[in-house]
């Protein structure tokens, strides 16, 4: 017999089954997203002020930012963990996304002209010591995983249209040629 024997991982806990929960003291739930709400509030009046003092660079690396940022996620994790052991929920609350203003059904597929962008940057320091790679070689090492994310996308299903690979700005992608046709 395995380890969990006729149980799946959470055993007999009721939380994690198939039946209704009844008699649960939300207090320890709202007592996480208190101390995540105030974590919030700190992070807001931190970022503010060391934008007074600093760049958006500078800032995005400040100690104080930094520290409530870890302290946020730790309590983001906090939150799932409490929710999962209390109600079993599997919660996905920390993802973003950006509402376009269309309602469209979550139980059809993605249609055709649903293309986003997905981005991935680096910040990167001169190699350490002696070395004969520039921070020109740089491109060629992000173009080459370019090339490989495109291809693992291409190869589950997914139509890469353009992808690219820039230093010291995103890259911007010309609008369709025949969108402005259709005026």
């Amino acid at each position: 017999m395995s380890d969990h024997d006729d149980h799946d991982e959470h055993g007999d806990n009721p939380a994690h089954g198939a039946e209704p929960l009844h008699g649960v003291d939300p207090s320890d739930l709202h007592s996480v997203v208190d101390a995540l709400s105030a974590s919030l509030h700190e992070y807001i009046d931190a970022a503010v002020g060391v934008r007074a003092e600093f760049g958006a660079h500078e800032a995005d690396e400040d100690p104080r930012i930094l520290a409530l940022e870890s302290r946020v996620s730790n309590l983001n994790a906090e939150l799932y963990d409490v929710l999962h052991d209390r109600l079993g929920l599997h919660s996905d609350l920390t993802g973003m996304t950006w509402d376009d203003g269309t309602e469209a059904d979550a139980d059809l597929p993605p249609q055709d002209e649903e293309l986003d962008t997905f981005h991935l940057g680096f910040i990167v320091g001169p190699p350490t010591g002696t070395s004969d790679l520039s921070m020109d070689s740089v491109l060629g090492i992000v173009d080459d995983g370019g090339a490989e994310i495109a291809r693992r996308l291409t190869e589950r299903g997914f139509d890469v249209t353009e992808w690219g690979a820039s230093r010291g700005v995103p890259v911007e992608f010309e609008p369709d040629d025949d969108e402005d046709d259709i005026e």
